[in-house]
C-alpha cells in the first residue's frame, strides 16, 4: 500500500512537474517571457489548490482506493487532451489546470492511507518513503521532459505523462487497499471534534509549509533554467544535475523522518530545517553573484533541505487531526502548499526579470526566514505523534495498538 501510494503520487508529481520543464523550450526557442511561462509552470498547482479539500473529504467518507485511481485516471484524460492542444498556449493552460486538479486526488489520499497503515513510531519513516514521491517525480521530470520536449516536441513530453498516469489508475484500482482494513486504523483514537477548534497548533504548521514551499518551487521551477542560461550548461546535463538533487532530496526525507521517530518530534527537526533554508539559499545567491560554478553543487544541497520539511509538516497535521479529519487537513496542508506554489512561478519570475537569479534566491531566504519561529513546539504533545524512545511504551497510541491485536 505504501508502493502505491507512493508511486501514484509520483505519477501525479511528474504531471505537476512537467510544465515547469517545458520552460527552456518556451523561453529560449519560442521567445515566451519567463512571468508567461511561469504562470504556465503554475497552472497545474492552481488546479490543485481547487480540489485539494474535497478530495481530503471525499477520501474521509469513501475510502482511498477509488478516490486514488479514479482521480489519476482523470489526470491520464486531461494531460492527453493537452497534449493533443499542444499548439494552442491558452487550451494547454486550460487542460493543465483540469490534470492539476484531478492530480490533488492522490496527493490527499495518498497521505492518508500512510497514516492509517502505519503505527506512530513507524510514521515518520514511512511517511519519509511517501513523501519520496516529490523530488522522485520531479527528478523523472528533469531526465525525460527536456530531451523529448527538444526531439519531439510539446506533446511528445506531455504524453508520457498520459502514459504513466494511465497505468498506475489501472494497477491502483486493481491491488489498492483502503486503510480502514488495516488493525492500526481502527486502534487509533477517534477525533471527537473539528481538530482546528482546538487551538491553533494546525493553522501554524500550514503557514510554516506555506513560506517553506517558496524555496523549494523556486529551485524546482528555475533551477533548470538558472544553470542553462548563467552557466551555459546544455539542457541533457542540467537536467540530469536537477534529476540527482531531487534523487538526494528524496533520500534527505526518509532521514528526517527516521530522525523525528528517534527524536519522538516533527516540530524539532522542521525549525532545524527552516533555518538550514535559509542559509542554503543565501549562500546560493552570493555564489551566484559571483558567478562561481560551486553554486551549481550549493543546488544540490539547497534541494535537499527545501523538500526536507514535508514528510515532517505531512505526519504532523495528519497525527494532530486524528482519522476522522486526517483527510480535509491534509487536503488543507497542500492547499495552502500549492497555493503558495502557484504564486511562486510568475512571481518569481518577475523577480528574476527585475533583480536576477540572485534577488530570487534571497526572497526565497526571506520566507523561510519567516517560516522559523513559526513553528510550534505545541505540535510535539499533540495526541497520536511518536512518544520520546524512553516512553514509547507508555504512549496512548501504543496501548491503542495493543488493545487493537
Amino acid at each position: 500500500m505504501l508502493g502505491l501510494g507512493t508511486l501514484a503520487q509520483t505519477a501525479a508529481t511528474i504531471v505537476l512537474s512537467t510544465p515547469a520543464f517545458l520552460i527552456p523550450l518556451l523561453h529560449t526557442r519560442q521567445g515566451v517571457p519567463l512571468s508567461t511561462a511561469g504562470l504556465l509552470a503554475s497552472s497545474t498547482t492552481i488546479g490543485m489548490v481547487l480540489t485539494l479539500v474535497a478530495w481530503g473529504a471525499l477520501a474521509d467518507r469513501a475510502g482511498e482506493r477509488w478516490v486514488i485511481s479514479g482521480g489519476i485516471a482523470a489526470v491520464a484524460v486531461s494531460t492527453g487532451a493537452a497534449a493533443l492542444t499542444a499548439e494552442n498556449f491558452a487550451a494547454l493552460t486550460v487542460f493543465f489546470v483540469l490534470a492539476g486538479m484531478a492530480s490533488a486526488s492522490a496527493n490527499a489520499a495518498s497521505g492518508r492511507l500512510v497514516v492509517g497503515w502505519f503505527p506512530p513510531r513507524r510514521r515518520g519513516l514511512a511517511m519519509g518513503i511517501r513523501q519520496m514521491c516529490q523530488p522522485l517525480g520531479v527528478a523523472v521530470a528533469a531526465l525525460v521532459v527536456p530531451p523529448l520536449a527538444e526531439s519531439g516536441g510539446v506533446a511528445a513530453a506531455i504524453l508520457f505523462s498520459t502514459a504513466v498516469t494511465g497505468v498506475l489508475a489501472v494497477v491502483c484500482a486493481l491491488v489498492l487497499r483502503d486503510a480502514a482494513r488495516s488493525p492500526h486504523a481502527t486502534a487509533a483514537p477517534v477525533a471527537a471534534g473539528n481538530p482546528y477548534r482546538a487551538g491553533g497548533t494546525l493553522l501554524r504548521i500550514h503557514l510554516v509549509s506555506i513560506l517553506l514551499v517558496v524555496p523549494q518551487f523556486t529551485i524546482s521551477i528555475f533551477g533548470l533554467v538558472w544553470m542553462i542560461t548563467e552557466f551555459r550548461l546544455p539542457a541533457l546535463a542540467a537536467g540530469a544535475i536537477v534529476g540527482l538533487s531531487q534523487f538526494v532530496g528524496a533520500v534527505g526525507r526518509i532521514g528526517v523522518g527516521v530522525w523525528s521517530d528517534r527524536v519522538g518530534s516533527r516540530m524539532r527537526p522542521l525549525r532545524l530545517v527552516a533555518f538550514a533554508a535559509v542559509a542554503s539559499m543565501v549562500l546560493l545567491a552570493v555564489l551566484d553573484l559571483v558567478h562561481s560554478p560551486v553554486a551549481i553543487v550549493l543546488l544540490i544541497v539547497a534541494t535537499t533541505i527545501s523538500v526536507a520539511d514535508n514528510g515532517l509538516a505531512f505526519a504532523a497535521v495528519a497525527e494532530i487531526a486524528g482519522p476522522r479529519w486526517s483527510g480535509r487537513a491534509l487536503g488543507a496542508q497542500n492547499t495552502g502548499q500549492y497555493l503558495s506554489a502557484s504564486i511562486v512561478g510568475p512571481v518569481m519570475g518577475l523577480v528574476i526579470g527585475v533583480g536576477g537569479f540572485p534577488a530570487a534566491f534571497l526572497a526565497a531566504a526571506a520566507c523561510a526566514l519567516v517560516a522559523t519561529p513559526l513553528v510550534p513546539a505545541a505540535g510535539d504533545g499533540a495526541p497520536g505523534t511518536p512518544a520520546r524512545p524512553r516512553l514509547l511504551d507508555k504512549s496512548p497510541w501504543r496501548r491503542a495498538s495493543r488493545a487493537g491485536g
